[in-house]
């Protein structure tokens, strides 16, 4: 009897450095920022010897995630060339560097292109009622600002990720909206390569009382999503804020075919840990679905890149193709 051959959703090896900790805005359910001035700023360093042991464990992305200096403080030039300097580093150490760290100045932006094979930025919501109740406090997440960034990456020919935060008071139409709001501009510039469907976890840091996302809600933003988003742009779900493997199975069943950056720490939300990969394999190969790693850059975009971001590709899409055939040949 012939076995259907599974099914595949991806996900990115990847490590995250956090330049600081330090953050102008306070959204009440973070659990992630400190106030101004009271994070150290990674040092280069500290990050290579905390690199340096990984590359030969198959960690393929090192995600550069930042909290945020006030583009009025003296300090954000030196800021933005700390996390230049991270990512040249986590280059020279054979790494593909994948930077979020807020909104940014188009010159800012730019910069980091040259240092990055993708970059992104969560849109969260485009309602601005937010702006009255969880981000009452955050003048980084106004609706418009962000909206402006995808924008502005796709005017400079930055593959780009971006995403929703679900379940901190939004409703269905406004959900519906932000989904809208992303599809046009990846319809105007074709450089959104997948949307992150977060959803609110109740963390121990945050100040917030509001309750965890309802898993059953998750579900029907990844088909709403799926109905909505071009077919180009792949769905994301994290796995470990998801409550269940039957949920889980159910977002893939839905669209979702990516499971984003898998590593020691999830920062944002450091009450879950990341399943390891061995077990999260098993618990998909037992649904029929095979978990296979990707680059923080889509294939589609490859050509996009130039000098040695596109060598640095390169030799990783000739390590995965590899490997996947040692994979084939063993059976496994």
């Amino acid at each position: 009897m012939l076995s259907l051959p599974m099914r595949l959703v991806t996900y990115s090896p990847a490590f995250t450095l956090v330049p600081t900790y330090e953050c102008f805005n306070r959204c009440t359910y973070c659990n992630f920022r400190a106030d101004p001035h009271q994070s150290p700023w990674l040092s280069l360093t500290a990050a290579e010897a905390a690199l340096r042991p990984l590359q030969a464990q198959g960690v393929i992305e090192v995600l550069i995630l930042s909290g945020e200096v006030h583009p009025q403080d003296a300090r954000r030039g030196a800021w933005l060339q700390r996390i230049y300097d991270l990512c040249e580093l986590a280059l020279s150490l054979g790494f593909l560097p994948h930077t979020n760290a807020g909104p940014l100045s188009r010159s800012e932006m730019a910069q980091l292109k040259s240092v990055n094979v993708s970059m992104g930025l969560m849109l969260e919501q485009v309602t601005p009622r937010l702006l009255k109740t969880v981000h009452r406090h955050a003048p980084s997440k106004r609706p418009e600002l962000r909206l402006a960034q995808l924008i502005q990456a796709g005017e400079l020919g930055i593959p780009f990720t971006t995403g929703l935060l679900l379940g901190l008071g939004e409703t269905r139409a406004e959900r519906r909206e932000s989904l809208q709001a992303i599809a046009e501009v990846q319809r105007q510039w074709g450089h959104i390569q997948e949307v992150i469907f977060q959803p609110h976890t109740v963390g121990s840091s945050q100040s917030w009382a509001g309750a965890s996302l309802a898993p059953t809600e998750l579900c029907e933003v990844i088909a709403e999503a799926r109905e909505v988003l071009p077919p180009e742009v792949v769905l994301q779900v994290p796995p470990n804020l998801v409550v269940s493997d039957e949920h889980l199975l159910r977002c893939l069943d839905l669209g979702a075919r990516d499971l984003g950056g898998i590593g020691p720490l999830d920062h944002v939300n450091p009450d879950y840990p990341h399943p390891l990969d061995r077990q999260l394999a098993a618990t998909l190969a037992a649904a029929d679905w095979q978990l296979v790693p990707r680059l923080p850059i889509y294939a589609q975009y490859d050509s996009w890149l130039t000098g040695d971001l596109a060598k640095a590709v390169a030799d990783w899409r000739s390590r995965l193709h590899s490997l996947s055939l040692a994979n084939v040949s063993l059976g496994a």
